[in-house]
C-alpha cells in the first residue's frame, strides 16, 4: 500500500492544498484546520449551515494566506498571533483564538452574504481529543472536527461508488475531506477497519475511531450545491456505527508527532 494524496485544509471547511509533501506537528499536517470562520457570537461555522464554504480556495506560504473565490479578488494577508485574542466554540470545545482582521472578515462575509470573521487558533492553546479514543494523554487537534488526521482509502471508495444508484456517481474522495488518501489494502475496501498501528513513511499512527459522516458529503466541493441525499442515503445501509453513519478512519500520531509525509510512502499495518 502507499500514499496517494496528502491535503492540508487551511480553513475548516474551505477547499483543500494537494500536498506532495506534508511536515507534520502535534496539531496534525502543517496548517491543517489552524482556522476557521466564526459568527458574531464566536460559534464555528462550516458547509453544513454554509455550503458555499466550498468554493473559497486558501493556500498557505509560511505565515501568508491566500484567498480565492469565484468573482471574487485575490487577498493575501499575514497570519499569526497577535490579533485580538477571544474564546470561541467548535463542538464541546471552548478555544483560544486570534482575529486575523477586519480586511479578510469583510472579504469573507462579502463572499458568503453573512457576517463572519476568521480565527486562528492561539499558538499556545491545547485542545485535547477525545480522552475515550485518545492514544496518549497529550493527543490534540486544531480545529478539525475531532482528530488530528482523517485517513481515506480509495479502495473504500470505489466500493461506495458500485453501490451507489445509477446517475449517482462516482464521487471524488473530496466529499469526505481526509487528509492522506491510500490505495487501499489489496483492493480490499475498509480493510483499514482492521487496522489499530500502522506506519506511513517515517511516522507511526494508531487508529482512534471510524469518522461519522454528517451531511457534507452530499455538497459537491466544486460548485457548493447539495442536490442529493447521496452518498449518505446508500452508506446508512451497510455501513453503521452505533447507528451513526462511518465512512474513512481518524488517527493520531503515535511516539514522535512530528515527521514530513510524502505522495508514495509505504502504507504498512503493524497491529490488527
Amino acid at each position: 500500500m502507499k500514499v496517494t494524496d496528502l491535503i492540508t485544509y487551511p480553513i475548516k471547511s474551505c477547499k483543500g492544498t494537494h500536498l506532495t509533501h506534508a511536515p507534520c506537528n502535534v496539531r496534525g499536517i502543517e496548517h491543517d484546520r489552524s482556522m476557521m470562520l466564526v459568527d458574531s457570537d464566536g460559534l464555528f461555522l462550516t458547509q453544513r449551515v454554509l455550503p458555499r464554504m466550498a468554493l473559497i480556495s486558501p493556500t498557505m506560504f509560511e505565515d501568508t494566506l491566500t484567498l480565492n473565490a469565484p468573482d471574487m479578488q485575490p487577498l493575501s494577508i499575514e497570519v499569526g498571533d497577535r490579533g485580538q485574542k477571544y474564546k470561541v466554540v467548535v463542538w464541546r470545545s471552548t478555544c483560544e483564538a486570534v482575529d486575523q482582521g477586519d480586511v479578510v472578515a469583510q472579504w469573507l462575509s462579502d463572499f458568503l452574504g453573512k457576517a463572519v470573521r476568521l480565527v486562528r487558533m492561539a499558538d499556545g492553546h491545547v485542545r485535547s481529543v477525545n480522552p475515550e479514543f485518545a492514544r496518549h494523554a497529550n493527543d490534540q487537534v486544531g480545529f478539525a472536527d475531532g482528530y488530528p488526521y482523517l485517513l481515506g482509502s480509495e479502495a473504500s471508495l470505489a466500493d461506495l461508488n458500485a453501490r451507489l444508484p445509477a446517475g449517482a456517481g462516482p464521487l471524488p474522495m473530496n466529499r469526505f475531506r481526509p487528509n492522506i488518501v491510500i490505495d487501499g489494502e489489496a483492493d480490499q475496501p475498509y480493510a483499514e477497519d482492521t487496522w489499530k498501528d500502522i506506519r506511513i513513511g517515517e511516522m507511526r499512527f494508531g487508529l482512534t475511531k471510524p469518522c461519522v459522516r454528517c451531511s457534507v458529503p452530499t455538497i459537491d466541493q466544486a460548485t457548493g450545491i447539495s442536490t442529493s441525499t447521496e452518498p449518505n442515503t446508500t452508506l446508512a445501509k451497510y455501513r453503521l456505527w452505533n447507528n451513526a453513519i462511518i465512512f474513512c478512519q481518524n488517527l493520531v500520531a503515535l511516539g514522535s508527532q512530528t515527521g514530513v509525509l510524502r505522495v508514495g510512502d509505504a502504507v504498512e499495518v503493524d497491529s490488527r
